[in-house]
């Protein structure tokens, strides 16, 4: 049987995040069945069988005028999607103290060293609010701790979580792919305090959190702070990111509100992720 032929598109998408994000969901649907990220953008493939010529009339984001996203087509014999991939993801560090890699890469001399196969969701620790959320875990006690990790793309977060100490961990994401692909990593790292499941802040019902993880986008977690704040023990840490330094003051304002206090941020290339506590 002779390999299937594909269709690549590579995208430039500016700003990328969350652009990128939400371009890979909407060609998700469209059919297109893998994504290679890209310092630009993201290149999309899908079989030929499987394309038409208005596969992307439908798409919300390509008519957005808060993006601009371009992109070039060309037709391809065959993939090598290990190969792909593995030219694109390489491993990164945080702190010195925790890595995280692929299967393919050596296992790193740092304390926590965490496998991620992300496939389509997000959260490798290369975007910047993944990064500065790794952070604030390493300078948190988890001894003990019940975690939510809500929007957990990959898992990462969650699994960081454990290795930190954490003996029950809810790891919560709305899209099917990223819910099982946490599974896949939950099991890769050897985690055993970790649950994952598909849905929306509607699970979080009679549900108590010594610390809530939540790398969303702004708007989600405007509607959804009430609820991390209900379900957060006293004196409980809500960690929030996926916003930018501007939006800071909005997002605090609703924390406030509801008596979380603002503790403090970190910022890279204008992304934050900020900490607070439940007073």
């Amino acid at each position: 049987m002779s390999a299937p032929i594909y269709i690549g598109y590579t995208f430039e998408v500016i700003p990328k995040e969350p652009g990128t994000e939400i371009l890979i969901a909407e060609l998700g649907y469209a059919g297109f069945e893998s994504f290679v990220e890209t310092p630009l953008g993201v290149i999309a493939y899908i079989q030929k069988n499987d394309w038409y010529d208005t596969i992307l009339e439908n798409s919300y984001i390509l008519k957005n005028g808060d993006f601009t996203i371009t992109y070039t087509k060309e037709e391809i014999e065959q993939v090598n999607w290990n190969k792909e991939w593995e030219k694109n993801f390489q491993p990164i560090e945080v702190d010195g103290i925790c890595a995280v890699r692929a299967p393919f890469h050596e296992k790193s001399d740092v304390k926590y060293d965490i496998v991620i196969e992300p496939k389509m969701s997000f959260g490798t620790g290369h975007h910047e609010t993944t990064h500065m959320m790794i952070q604030h875990i390493l300078n948190l006690d988890f001894t003990n701790k019940s975690v939510l990790d809500m929007g957990c793309g990959t898992g990462i977060l969650a699994i960081l979580a454990e290795m930190r100490g954490a003996t029950a961990v809810d790891a919560i994401d709305i899209d099917n792919w990223c819910y099982l692909n946490t599974i896949e990593n939950i099991e890769r790292n050897n985690c055993h305090n970790i649950k994952a499941y598909e849905g929306d802040a509607d699970l979080l019902v009679n549900k108590t959190y010594d610390v809530v993880i939540a790398n969303i986008n702004r708007n989600i977690l405007l509607k959804d702070i009430p609820v991390y704040a209900a379900n957060l023990a006293k004196k409980g840490v809500l960690l929030l990111s996926g916003f930018y330094k501007e939006d800071v003051p909005l997002i605090s304002e609703v924390c406030e509100k509801y008596g979380l206090k603002f503790v403090q941020n970190f910022e890279i290339n204008n992304w934050v992720a900020v900490k607070y506590v439940n007073l």
